[in-house]
């Protein structure tokens, strides 16, 4: 699976290709947003307003708004255990 993250205007894009469901992708901002992951610190997690799942199996978008940066971003999906497939 390639992650691309990048800078928007309103946060954080994160492009997933190739091997990737959707489903595995809603999954992980579900466990987000109830408290039930470990990748994201509270800091970084009170920065996000909004999580928004795009696309389909094969090509997924996950757009987060607030004042996240790409780097912020790219170590919490280092951490994420939903991804690592735990």
């Amino acid at each position: 699976m390639q992650k691309n993250v990048s800078k928007t205007n309103n946060g954080v894009k994160i492009s997933f290709l190739g091997e990737v469901q959707k489903q595995n992708i809603v999954q992980m901002v579900q466990n987000c947003a109830t408290g039930e992951c470990e990748c994201m610190s509270d800091t970084t997690k009170a920065k996000i307003r909004e999580m928004r799942v795009e696309g389909a199996d094969g090509n997924v978008e996950l757009n987060l708004e607030g004042e996240v940066s790409v780097e912020e971003i790219r170590e919490a999906l280092s951490r994420s255990k939903v991804l690592k497939g735990e």
